[in-house]
């Protein structure tokens, strides 16, 4: 991609509005987003712009919409984006520390689709079967399959199988140039046997089907085998982002 890679400020409104949360809401330029409380995206406080008002009268407002859901307050910090320079230092100072550190990664739209992955706009029972083939129907995966139930079209819900078997998904949600891909799994027995990479080409041409001529995902940066995998399928980074959150009390 010529020029700069882009921003948070162009990309996270697209991932908000394609992983929805349950509730939201918005504190000038900053989002709250409130689910079940696991998934980080959609239970944490995205200040993406300015507040309209002072650093630390709008923390004390995130931190009451957060408590008053029994949540607790979580800050989503991307690199260059626009939010106020004194956000860090403010919430350092109340004791709260960085985790997850995540990389968002980009890449053109591929118009080439492999054979063998399937694509619905719905989550199929082979789908929902590989998404919780590690940890099973918990609280936490069942947060994240409503997400990706909401999730807004054009979307597609793609799954690969192996011997009859569900082997390995991926979802992917469409909005003008861009699309962003999510939920991204292969299931413990059919791992480094080129699954995923098949499933990834199939959202990217789907991505380029829709429209969009770029594809985007985010990644935990400690997760290397997943990011060795999008750094040779050509996706590049464009920006990272941490959680914010006080540690627990013992």
């Amino acid at each position: 991609m010529s020029g700069p890679p882009p921003s948070a400020s162009t990309l996270e409104p697209i991932a908000a509005r394609a992983w929805p949360a349950v509730e939201s809401s918005r504190i000038g330029g900053w989002r709250l987003y409130a689910s079940s409380g696991y998934s980080g995206r959609i239970n944490a406080c995205w200040p993406l712009d300015g507040p309209g008002l002072s650093t630390d009268d709008a923390i004390d407002a995130v931190e009451a919409w957060y408590a008053a859901r029994r949540l607790p307050s979580l800050f989503k910090i991307a690199d260059r984006a626009a939010q106020p320079p004194d956000v860090v230092a403010a919430l350092s100072a109340r004791g709260y520390r960085p985790r997850t550190e995540t990389l968002t990664l980009f890449a053109p739209a591929c118009a080439a689709a492999p054979s063998a992955v399937r694509l619905s706009d719905r989550v199929e029972e082979a789908f929902r079967a590989v998404f919780t083939a590690a940890g099973g129907e918990s609280a936490d995966a069942r947060e994240r399959l409503a997400a990706l139930a909401r999730m807004p079209r054009p979307r597609a819900f793609a799954h690969l199988v192996e011997g009859g078997v569900p082997a390995a998904i991926g979802a992917c949600a469409a909005e003008g140039l861009w699309a962003v891909v999510f939920a991204m799994r292969t299931s413990p027995a059919h791992r480094r046997q080129g699954f995923a990479r098949r499933v990834l080409a199939a959202l990217s041409a789907w991505a380029a089907q829709a429209g969009a001529s770029h594809v985007y995902l985010q990644v935990e940066a400690d997760n290397l085998p997943a990011v060795a995998l999008y750094e040779g399928a050509g996706f590049e980074e464009a920006y990272r982002y941490r959680y914010w959150r006080r540690p627990a009390r013992g």
